[in-house]
């Protein structure tokens, strides 16, 4: 158990819950509120943020970690279906609870991948997820006419230029991880 995820939640039967399948591969911290999330998100390699809390939402709690100077990894974990402002939002993944434990481990295990990469690729994926995620929760007509979701595309393609060779380097095994689920790009 090398790595520490903290789950963030402010229903502590979900954050416990999340905890207690994480707790096989992982040292797990709980937070079930914004404060609490962000004094103990120095210890965490990978975080797994609900969006929606009382007090200092999970929307805040992001936009403070993205400002520390080695900021984790952060999945945000939540019933909020995503729009299009999630483009400008700091995250490397976006899952809508329910969760499935399956998809619960492969997006852990993609944001700890994706913390060992440089910042560019980092961003590659992070910009990748999110364009999977709009494309699997909107219409290409709703989309198409969005422009939040053709900045992204266009800076999707222009990271996917720049970082093509690295991408080749890690190979189909280990992209596939580093994407994480339900993502295509």
């Amino acid at each position: 158990m090398d790595h520490t995820v903290l789950v963030v939640d402010d229903d502590p039967d979900i954050a416990h819950g999340h905890a207690e399948r994480l707790r096989d591969r992982y040292r797990v911290l709980t937070a079930t509120s914004g404060a609490e999330a962000l004094e103990l998100a120095d210890d965490a390699d990978a975080v797994l943020l609900d969006r929606r809390m009382p007090g200092m939402s999970g929307d805040e709690v992001l936009s403070a970690l993205h400002e520390r100077e080695n900021p984790p990894q952060v999945a945000m974990v939540t019933a909020v279906d995503p729009t299009t402002d999630v483009a400008e939002m700091p995250f490397d993944e976006y899952l809508v609870k329910p969760v499935r434990r399956d998809d619960l481990f492969a997006a852990v295990e993609s944001l700890l991948v994706r913390a060992t990469y440089d910042s560019q690729l980092q961003e590659f994926f992070a910009v990748a997820s999110k364009v999977a995620l709009l494309e699997t929760e909107h219409s290409a007509r709703r989309l198409e006419s969005d422009s939040n979701y053709e900045l992204l595309k266009r800076r999707l393609a222009t990271l996917r230029r720049q970082t093509t060779d690295q991408l080749e380097e890690l190979g189909s095994e280990s992209y596939a991880v580093a994407i994480g689920p339900g993502d295509a790009s």
